[in-house]
């Protein structure tokens, strides 16, 4: 069987056919309309005929075609409910590309999908269960228990970046205070690297960004603490921990086979990991039990999305 998965970004519409294991074997992309929805239903389908051609299929081939969409979906009914980005409320986006390209179409939340990618042909791959997060300007994620795609009866499930890991704490986008995206996202790491720099004119942060700290990224931040700065470590240091304690109370609710880490932070690897893992060694509720969550980075990157949106109705 083969599948087409499309990713639906605000910068481009990425597609490729991708096999049953989820390995891609063709790809097509085209810049992302801002003109609205018949535009990005268009732009869909194109994207999707210029991965069929590159691997020299027809959509005879195709299976089925499943959507990755940023915002909050309605999976049931095929339903783009709000997307901010592109002022989509209420699109019936499966609908139409189902019209453009006549195979029944599936669409998610792009997190869930980006999950699911993992389950199927990245770090989870031959588990039984897996939670996800992703690491970027937000903290996302998901989870697929007993092989199927958790997302809660109303499928807003599994936000993982707003549970609260520290009570009145840090105010979040969402609202509420403490929330783990503003302990472990990159945005995070960036806010308290700005903050503390205007305090530490030595620290080698400002050398590193040429004197701008709206240049710092977190990657900047972790470079520095590998060049031996001591601001710069104890900013590293912190965020682990931050980063732990939400990863083990993840753990302690869901015991998963698998548990992911992936999004931009987790490119610094096992730097970042390391003392990530020992920290949850030591503080998991399971943690004198034979069988332990395995604690991994994802494997398929900016892939994960587009193969578990080609795969979703397996998982159904």
């Amino acid at each position: 069987m083969k599948y087409l998965g499309i990713d639906l970004g605000g910068i481009n519409v990425a597609a490729a056919v991708v096999d049953e294991a989820g390995t891609i074997l063709s790809r097509g992309k085209i810049a992302t309309p801002r003109t609205g929805a018949e535009a990005v239903a268009a732009a869909m389908a194109e994207a999707a005929r210029q991965a069929l051609t590159a691997g020299g299929f027809t959509m005879d081939d195709i299976e089925s075609v499943g959507i990755g969409s940023p915002g909050v979906i309605d999976p049931k009914n095929g339903v783009v409910e709000y997307w901010s980005n592109l002022d989509f409320h209420n699109v019936p986006l499966a609908e139409m590309l189902k019209a453009r390209l006549g195979k029944e179409v599936y669409i998610e939340n792009d997190a869930n999908a980006a999950a699911l990618g993992e389950y199927a042909a990245g770090a989870g791959k031959g588990s039984q269960s897996m939670v996800a997060i992703t690491l970027g300007t937000g903290v996302g994620g998901g989870a697929v228990l007993d092989g199927k795609l958790y997302t809660g009866f109303n499928y807003a499930g599994l936000e993982v970046g707003h549970f609260v890991i520290e009570y009145n704490g840090r105010l979040c986008t969402c609202g509420r205070r403490g929330c783990f995206e503003t302990y472990a996202s990159a945005t995070a790491i960036i806010k308290r690297a700005r903050e503390r720099m205007q305090d530490n004119r030595e620290t080698l942060l400002w050398k590193l960004c040429d004197g701008d700290p709206e240049k710092v990224e977190a990657r900047t931040v972790f470079d520095a603490a590998a060049q031996g700065d001591l601001l710069a470590k104890e900013l590293v240091e912190e965020y682990q921990s931050y980063l732990a304690c939400g990863i083990t109370s993840l753990i302690n609710v869901f015991q998963p086979e698998v548990f992911c880490v992936g999004g931009g932070v987790a490119g610094a690897g096992e730097t970042l990991m390391g003392p990530v893992r020992a920290i949850v060694d030591r503080e998991d509720y399971a943690r004198d039990s034979k069988r332990r969550t395995i604690l991994t980075l994802a494997q398929l990157g900016n892939d994960a999305g587009i193969i578990g949106a080609a795969l979703l109705p397996l998982f159904r």
